[in-house]
């Protein structure tokens, strides 16, 4: 699964609650509904409905402020920020512009007090207050907005940053972040076993990335040579432009996977990166085959990142084919010395 040296050069360089709130933004008006449709113990899931009621908007930037303490954890077809109880969503680029009577809806991942998890009071559109009604005299231009949904701030250096970049034709599922933030943080139990060291993984651990494209665009746009990497290497190009990434990044090691796949599509590692296409997604998500292989393949990959060749043999090794038997492989000393003393030993600890 390795990628070869042409290729690496190319591809690398509970309860229901809901309440509706009512706005209007500038020369215009809309309708704001936030719904909490699942609520657990520490954590609750929201949809938030924009409905552009006056003239068309370009873009737009939602925002409230949160009054029992609740937080942001995961959010997607928005950009969302928060500091302290202030909240921003900004549109992703693919649902800024609203036509009159036109809706967009985001949604995001929270966590709460176990006590109060109140609808906010209220919400403003492109700075302006939300009232229900339909101006007639122009508010200011709204603000520009970010491309991507990014993490709620920088993460850390020399950590491991994994993505998961979602098609803008494919609905979100959170069984995507949660199934590879399970594999990922079982290859870094496994490096620590083998090490002695791993690698920081960031919060959250699976970046969602509200792709630019149709599923279909990143599967036929050629690019990296061999149509089994078009998928892979449009996804990274994507990340590394939306994010100012780095190939290699003396910041990052990134690991990005795509729900895109086309004909005989895979990935591969190295440079300081893994890239992998729609069947290791669904993998991860548990719908696609036993878990051992898609761990074993993450281990595999990301050995790759950290500057292992394959091995030339089934040797027992996890750059060997007997990653697909994982748990039942090691890495050898030879491997272990390679990674502690290479470009990337640094970020184990």
């Amino acid at each position: 699964m390795g990628l070869v040296a042409g290729v690496l050069a190319a591809c690398l360089a509970g309860a229901a609650m809901g309440a509706t709130a009512t706005a209007h933004a500038a020369a215009a008006g809309c309708q704001v509904t936030y719904t909490v449709g699942t609520q657990w113990g520490g954590g609750f899931g929201a949809n938030v409905t924009i409905k552009n009621l006056g003239d068309p908007l370009g873009s737009w930037t939602l925002r409230w402020t949160f009054g029992a303490g609740q937080t942001i954890s995961q959010a997607w077809n928005a950009g969302v920020t928060q500091s302290g109880s202030a909240v921003t969503a900004s549109n992703a680029s693919w649902n800024g512009s609203l036509a009159t009577g036109a809706s967009t809806s985001f949604g995001f991942n929270g966590t709460w007090n176990n006590s109060s998890n109140p609808v906010p009071a209220s919400f403003t559109l492109n700075g302006v207050t939300c009232t229900g009604s339909v101006t007639a005299s122009p508010s200011p231009s709204p603000s520009p907005s970010p491309s991507a949904s990014p993490s709620p701030s920088t993460p850390p250096v020399r950590t491991v940053r994994v993505f998961w970049l979602k098609p803008s034709n494919v609905a979100y599922d959170q069984r995507y972040p949660d199934g590879i933030a399970k594999v990922v943080q079982e290859a870094q139990r496994f490096f620590r076993q083998q090490l002695g060291k791993t690698f920081t993984l960031n919060n959250p651990v699976v970046e969602v990335v509200n792709g630019d494209q149709l599923q279909s665009w990143y599967e036929n746009t050629p690019n990296c040579g061999d149509k089994y990497w078009w998928s892979v290497c449009n996804m990274q190009a994507e990340l590394r432009r939306k994010f100012g990434l780095g190939a290699p990044d003396s910041r990052w090691i990134n690991v990005g996977e795509i729900s895109a796949e086309g004909d005989g599509a895979g990935g591969g590692g190295g440079n300081g990166w893994v890239i992998l296409s729609g069947h290791d997604a669904d993998g991860a998500a548990g719908i696609n085959g036993p878990m051992n292989r898609w761990y074993g393949g993450m281990v595999h990959e990301l050995g790759h990142a950290f500057g292992l060749p394959d091995a030339t043999s089934t040797d027992g090794t996890c750059m060997s084919a007997t990653f697909y038997s994982y748990p039942n492989c090691t890495f050898s000393q030879a491997q272990k010395n390679s990674i502690l003393n290479g470009r990337y030993g640094s970020f184990l600890s």
